[in-house]
């Protein structure tokens, strides 16, 4: 199936490994050219390597901290005209309302979630003014499925999946399309993370995580985590054309954990 994607101009944010890292490979097979951005230049460096010499694209990195405001003006303004935005930048942690004090609350959100609305709003304004574009926020199922022991993530990940489908709504107006993705457990690197603190909290040691790994997958679908190929696909394919009557949506990844008790 050809995706009608070859030549196209991607930014990518939170591109240096994980799920970010797929959707940037996934563009970079379709031919697309590549603006990858997340905080750390070495990083990126090595992932521009590695795309690079896998697909032999055009790859550009932008080393900045999205969340502070300016870092996303700065960044839509080097990336110039795109034809796909992914916003895919943001950890939050895991706690309860007592347990994530304002600081961690708020720095939290100034990436996950003014990260993705200041970004979007430079890109969508220029995606408007030439009547085309694509933007896909990568989210989260605790948005979906609330969690009170991920609070802050369930309330940020609710308030992107609003703030996709309101703007995917008027955007189709200007002839562009606004998209949301919900990722369930996919084994990234901060997905292995999430497990030994779940070891340390719960079995005492960190050094058992694939202990736990063991009982969490156990319980999945299909008895396993996803993998980031397998949401970049599904992102790769929602930025295509083939793909050009969806808008305003919000598609869940999860092999059905967010509807099984």
């Amino acid at each position: 199936m050809d995706l009608e994607l070859r030549g196209k101009t991607v930014l990518v944010t939170g591109a240096s490994k994980g799920i970010g890292y797929a959707c940037a490979a996934g563009f970079a097979a379709e031919g697309c050219r590549l603006h990858i951005a997340s905080r750390s230049a070495a990083a990126l460096d090595e992932a521009r390597g590695k795309l690079i010499n896998q697909f032999g694209v055009e790859v550009k990195c932008h080393a900045y901290d999205l969340s502070v405001t300016a870092n996303t003006v700065a960044l839509a303004r080097e990336c110039g005209d795109i034809d796909i935005l992914v916003n895919n930048a943001g950890a939050i942690p895991a706690g309860s309302i007592d347990q994530i004090d304002d600081e961690k609350w708020r720095r939290a959100w100034d990436l996950k979630v003014f990260g993705y609305i200041n970004l979007t709003r430079d890109v969508y304004a220029r995606m408007c003014a030439r009547g085309t574009g694509v933007i896909v926020n990568v989210i989260g199922m605790a948005g979906e499925r609330n969690r009170p022991e991920y609070i802050a993530g369930s309330s940020a990940n609710a308030g992107l999946m609003a703030f996709s489908r309101a703007l995917g709504a008027a955007s189709v107006d200007h002839g562009v399309r606004v998209i949301g993705v919900n990722p369930g457990r996919i084994e990234t690197e901060r997905q292995v993370e999430a497990v030994m603190d779940a070891a340390e909290r719960k079995l005492g040691d960190r050094a058992r995580w694939k202990e736990m790994m063991a009982q969490l997958t156990s319980t999945s679908p299909f008895k396993r985590f996803g993998r980031p190929d397998e949401v970049a696909d599904l992102v790769v394919y929602l930025a295509s054309a083939r793909a050009s009557y969806t808008s305003a949506t919000v598609v869940n990844i999860d092999a059905g954990q967010s509807l099984r008790s």
